[in-house]
């Protein structure tokens, strides 16, 4: 079960700054669609110990750092070295009243954050701002109190606002992402953070445990596992509490959520065929969704559950089908490949991420839901959609791996012992 950390965040609009000319609702600076998307320069200095603060340069430092690193993270900046600024960040006005902003713009800094930090009896106040350094706006202002040990759930709700002014989307600070490891000696279900910081244990049934699937709400958690020796689908509250168990004869895998609703599909073999069936968040059965004599499994729901992509062997070998929700009709969606697995819709739902068999090792690859522009993204398996849909979290060689939605910026989420396979990002606001 994971516990709940104790937090306190008021935040207090800066209403005096925030009165920028031009607004993200009218001009986006950061395009997200864009795939040879521009970086930009932002440079992120320590913040300054604000007065009849008791803290120290180093605790002034690790907000700064973790802001620097999870903004990077995003892709959508290049993080500016502070041994080529010109200011000294503690005679800075945190407001930018005396801000030089040519010292910025001269060392190519196109944004700015400042910070002010103060600790008072193990009590954190954070004000940060970010600056236009071309214009010598502010753009986002905010203030923040909680406990120290808080400080990261802080920077990450400042880094949404700064996102979300920036593109139109809070992006992924507040999401998480499941997986299955072997790091306990069996495959059990873990959960970290957007960028895999804090992964923790949430099963432990000491069996095969596989295929994580989140509720749209981000309450629930539903699974595969072989706990009772048989595959049975488990939904767990993710916050603890109750929890119950899908269980049908022969087998329960790869259950996927309803978009908004207590309910999801699943593949079950109980009368002899692996076809899959919407079930309630309790397990009853509501209608079989496909029927053929090949197998179907792995569904996945666009965002605004009408239709649900899934694999099936109907055509011999395993392709991705479409199924429209209201008339049952399916049509195939792959046609490059001998075997295509492992579909995720994207949540804005123009694309699909996929795995395929390509010259003898798997690739990540994407599909228009219409059928346009199947495109290879790199080596891996199991790709998953951030919930903003800038990012795809996958497996390759045994461990967790990020990229951009077009493939750019790979690299490695996390480290721990064991393998890692099959991840699932949540929906935004999973704290």
């Amino acid at each position: 079960m994971i516990c709940r950390i104790k937090f306190i965040c008021m935040v207090t609009l800066l209403s005096v700054l925030m009165q920028p000319a031009w607004s993200a609702a009218s001009y986006d600076i950061i395009n997200i669609d864009n795939p040879s998307l521009r970086k930009i320069p932002l440079a992120i200095p320590l913040f300054k110990i604000l007065p009849d603060s008791i803290t120290s340069a180093e605790i002034s430092r690790k907000p700064a750092d973790i802001c620097s690193q999870y903004l990077d993270f995003t892709g959508y900046f290049t993080i500016l070295r502070r041994d080529a600024f010109l200011e000294d960040p503690q005679s800075m006005d945190v407001s930018g009243s005396n801000i030089n902003f040519q010292n910025w713009t001269g060392i190519g800094a196109e944004l700015l954050i400042t910070g002010g930090i103060s600790v008072k009896n193990n009590m954190l106040e954070l004000e940060l701002r970010l600056f236009d350094t071309f214009k010598g706006q502010v753009l986002v202002g905010k203030r923040y109190k909680g406990w120290m040990e808080d400080q990261e759930k802080i920077i990450r709700r400042f880094c949404s606002e700064v996102i979300q002014y920036l593109t139109g989307s809070p992006g992924i600070f507040n999401s998480k992402i499941a997986f299955v490891s072997t790091g306990s000696g069996n495959k059990e279900i873990y959960v970290c953070d957007f960028d895999g910081g804090n992964p923790e244990r949430v099963t432990n049934h000491k069996a095969i445990t596989l295929f994580p699937a989140w509720s749209s709400d981000g309450k629930w958690i539903a699974y595969t596992s072989y706990a009772r020796r048989k595959p049975e689908i488990y939904v767990k509250s993710f916050r603890g509490g109750v929890g119950h168990i899908i269980s049908n004869k022969g087998l329960n895998i790869t259950p996927a959520w309803v978009p908004g609703k207590f309910m999801l599909s699943a593949t079950l073999s109980f009368d002899g065929d692996q076809d899959i069936y919407l079930l309630t968040g309790k397990g009853e059965k509501v209608k079989r969704l496909t029927k053929d004599w090949g197998i179907d499994t792995s569904p996945t729901w666009s965002p605004d559950g009408s239709k649900m992509a899934f694999v099936s062997d109907r055509s011999r070998t395993p392709q991705i089908y479409i199924l429209y929700a209201d008339s049952g009709r399916v049509e195939r969606l792959t046609f490059q490949g001998d075997y295509n697995t492992q579909p995720d819709w994207s949540p804005k739902g123009d694309k699909i991420a996929y795995s395929s068999r390509i010259g003898g090792g798997y690739s990540i690859c994407s599909i228009g839901f219409d059928g346009r522009g199947p495109a290879v993204l790199g080596s891996g398996e199991s790709p998953s959609w951030s919930p903003d849909g800038s990012m795809i979290v996958y497996s390759s060689r045994s461990a967790l791996y990020v990229m951009t939605a077009y493939g750019t910026d790979q690299r490695r989420l996390l480290s721990m012992p064991g393998a890692q396979t099959n991840p699932k990002w949540s929906p935004e606001g999973v704290e």
